[in-house]
């Protein structure tokens, strides 16, 4: 009664009038404005939900501050309005936050639901622990903000939090590997890896390890941390495949025969429907043959595909170089004998 009694006597009543007015005008542009600005951007569905997750209720404590501002309020009744104010504000920012995280995890677990149901839980859960971590944030900023001493709060978290990180720093290293495999997709359940002398395909991808089944069989077992220090080759998304091999022919093949060698070559290997010609020369003269050189790329990343393909280019050659009546080389060594006319020897 003291505050109202207080309030009549410093302001008339065209001043609550007035009062009245700025805040209902504020509250009305305030909702005009976020209801024009999600349909103005409505093309970028994040950025809009982001935009109407803006609530209503804590932009009315906004408005009455902005109103009461024209009046003689006592101090105690102002550093109220102030508080609530800042209260509302403060905890409008992990609102908008926790929208924009909600939403972005929602479209990488749906993506990862059909391929990967262990990614879409592991993000599930990141998106479980980045909201704690957002609230978090919030509460202690509107304590300290409302004038509460965070300090010592803050230091005994943080001397918890790096107790605890030194207790279970494996698994965390681990855990944040997961979500980087996650986020970043360097592979995916169902592609060939191969890290170092490993090779095989994936099954699984936990918040610990990863799970790749070998070409023998076994399960190979890998740390997320480990896969992520080691260099990996996935040949899921090789779109083709550059093979370069050789053949050897004789040194009694004619020169003639050598120049038309790598036309054959090209002829041979343009006629596999998988395969893209790329050269063939005649590249060095070796202890015991000549040797051609070919590339060609195969038009598919399936390793039957290459040797159905390198077969069919190989039988190809054989056939052309017999027809030919070229010969292969293989290693031979030839002895020559000289007589000595004088001695007979």
């Amino acid at each position: 009664m003291k505050l109202w009694e207080q309030m009549l006597r410093a302001n008339a009543w065209g001043d609550f009038l007035l009062a009245a007015g700025i805040a209902l005008l504020a509250f009305f542009f305030a909702w005009l404005v976020r209801n024009l600005v999600a349909r103005f951007i409505s093309h970028q569905a994040l950025a809009a939900e982001v935009v109407r997750a803006t609530r209503l209720w804590l932009l009315a404590p906004l408005a009455l501050y902005a109103g009461t501002a024209v009046l003689e309020l006592p101090a105690r009744l102002e550093r109220v309005l102030e508080n609530v104010a800042l209260v509302a504000l403060v905890v409008q920012f992990p609102l908008w936050a926790n929208r924009l995280l909600s939403r972005w995890l929602a479209r990488r677990a749906e993506a990862a639901r059909g391929t990967d149901p262990e990614a879409a839980t592991t993000v599930t859960l990141l998106g479980f622990v980045g909201r704690v971590v957002v609230w978090a944030l919030a509460l202690l900023l509107g304590l300290d903000q409302l004038g509460f001493d965070v300090t010592a709060l803050v230091a005994g978290l943080g001397i918890g939090g790096i107790a605890v990180a030194l207790a279970v720093q494996n698994i965390l290293s681990d855990l944040f590997a997961s979500a980087a495999i996650v986020l970043d997709k360097p592979f995916m359940v169902g592609d060939f890896i191969v890290v170092g002398e490993r090779a095989g395909t994936v099954e699984k991808v936990g918040l610990k390890t990863t799970r790749v089944r070998s070409l023998s069989g076994e399960q190979l077992v890998f740390t997320n941390t480990q896969l992520l220090n080691s260099q990996i080759r996935n040949f899921k998304r090789m779109q083709e495949r550059r093979i370069v091999f050789a053949i050897g022919v004789t040194y009694e093949t004619p020169l003639q025969k050598l120049r038309e060698i790598p036309g054959w070559l090209k002829a041979v290997v343009e006629s596999q429907p998988k395969a893209r010609f790329d050269r063939a020369h005649f590249k060095e003269y070796a202890d015991f043959s000549l040797v051609f050189e070919i590339v060609y790329h195969v038009l598919s990343a399936d390793f039957n595909v290459y040797m159905d393909t390198q077969q069919a280019i190989n039988l190809a050659i054989f056939e052309k170089l017999a027809q030919e009546g070229v010969q292969f080389a293989y290693p031979t060594r030839t002895l020559y004998i000289r007589q000595d006319a004088a001695t007979g020897r």
